[in-house]
């Protein structure tokens, strides 16, 4: 009983200093805890600022322009991630990416090995496996479809249209178009 009262008063030490930081320590769980809700219960932008993480675009920080506007390729679109990639990793279900648009309905896709190319023009090749090792497949060839876009991140890791796992975004996925800031 001696050493365990010990123990506690020695923890009781080692934390008091931290004390004096408590409204700062409670305000930091609590941004943490939101951005866990955030992740995994609710991922839609409340706000139309959004920042960008990952070396997929040069881009770090976007004003979301919601809607109301005829998408056109080369437009930096943003989108609901509602690929097949969710399944196996449900953070990523509704998560908003933003990415180039690059191909429109009636565009066609062509892969040869892991080259994918949309109208003749290369896109890229489509690596074999993510960074984090999980296995990638290239996207199916075929025309897209009415109501499908294919979209791309400038870089050559970007998880975009290149690979099944990330798929072509459905219209009803696009929140709208990004007006780079930073």
């Amino acid at each position: 009983m001696n050493a365990a009262l010990s123990r506690l008063l020695q923890l009781r030490a080692w934390l008091a200093p931290l004390g004096a930081h408590r409204g700062a320590l409670t305000a930091l769980l609590l941004i943490w805890v939101l951005a866990a809700l955030r992740l995994f219960i609710d991922p839609s932008p409340r706000l139309p600022l959004l920042f960008n993480v990952t070396p997929s675009l040069p881009h770090h920080l976007v004003w979301l322009r919601q809607g109301g506007t005829k998408l056109r390729r080369g437009d930096l679109v943003v989108y609901r991630f509602e690929g097949e990639a969710a399944a196996d990793r449900p953070g990523l279900r509704g998560q908003p990416f933003f990415k180039v648009l690059r191909g429109l309905p009636g565009d066609v896709v062509t892969v040869t090995s892991q080259s994918v190319a949309l109208n003749g023009e290369p896109m890229g090749v489509a690596k074999t496996h993510s960074v984090d090792g999980r296995a990638l497949h290239p996207i199916a060839a075929g025309v897209i479809p009415p109501g499908h876009f294919y979209v791309q991140g400038t870089g050559p890791d970007s998880f975009d249209s290149r690979y099944k796992e990330s798929g072509l975004v459905r219209a009803d996925q696009v929140l709208g178009t990004a007006v780079v800031l930073f």
